[in-house]
C-alpha cells in the first residue's frame, strides 16, 4: 500500500455528511458536483469552505463567478450524490428540481438545508483550492436524517 493509499484508507474512517456544491459556467449554464470535504469555519463573518481539486472541470467557473452554493443531501439522496459524482454536466440536473437564490448559484430544493456563498479566499491546499465562501443567505429544508459517507459508502446516522 502507498502513502497515498494509506492516507485515503485512513482519512474514509472519518465519517463526513454529503454536499452538492453548485454554481454557474462561464455561459451561465448549472453546474455541480458532490463533495465531502467540507466545513463550517467562522460565526463572524459566516464563513464555509469546500476543498476542490485542482483538476475539477467547475473550478475555473466557481472562480470566475466568485460564487458557489451548498446543498446538504438527506438519507433518501444518495441517488444525486451518485449522479453529482460522475456522468455529465448535462445530466447531472435532469429530474433534480433546484431554485436561485442570491448569488445565483443553484440551490437544491429538496436538501436538508443550503448555504449561497461568495467566494471570500481561495487557499492553495497540495492538489485541491480552498474555496472559503462567505454565506449571504442559508436556510434548513427538510426534516430527515444525514446522507454520510463512510469508508467508501454511503450511509445515514439517527440521533
Amino acid at each position: 500500500m502507498t502513502e497515498e493509499e494509506r492516507f485515503r484508507h485512513v482519512m474514509g474512517h472519518f465519517a463526513t455528511g454529503v454536499a452538492v456544491v453548485t454554481g454557474l459556467s462561464g455561459d451561465g449554464e448549472a453546474l455541480g458536483f458532490t463533495a465531502n470535504a467540507v466545513a463550517s469555519v467562522s460565526l463572524n463573518p459566516r464563513l464555509v469552505l469546500v476543498c476542490v481539486d485542482h483538476d475539477s472541470a467547475s473550478l475555473p467557473s466557481l472562480q470566475r463567478r466568485g460564487a458557489f452554493a451548498l446543498s446538504f443531501l438527506g438519507a433518501a439522496q444518495e441517488e444525486v450524490a451518485r449522479r453529482f459524482a460522475g456522468g455529465t454536466r448535462e445530466d447531472r440536473f435532469t429530474g433534480v428540481a433546484t431554485r436561485v437564490e442570491e448569488t445565483g448559484a443553484p440551490v437544491l430544493n429538496q436538501a436538508l438545508a443550503w448555504l449561497d456563498c461568495r467566494i471570500w479566499k481561495e487557499v492553495e491546499a497540495g492538489d485541491h483550492v480552498l474555496l472559503i465562501g462567505q454565506v449571504v443567505r442559508c436556510g434548513g429544508g427538510q426534516d430527515d436524517e444525514p446522507l454520510v459517507f463512510y469508508r467508501g459508502a454511503y450511509g445515514t446516522v439517527r440521533p
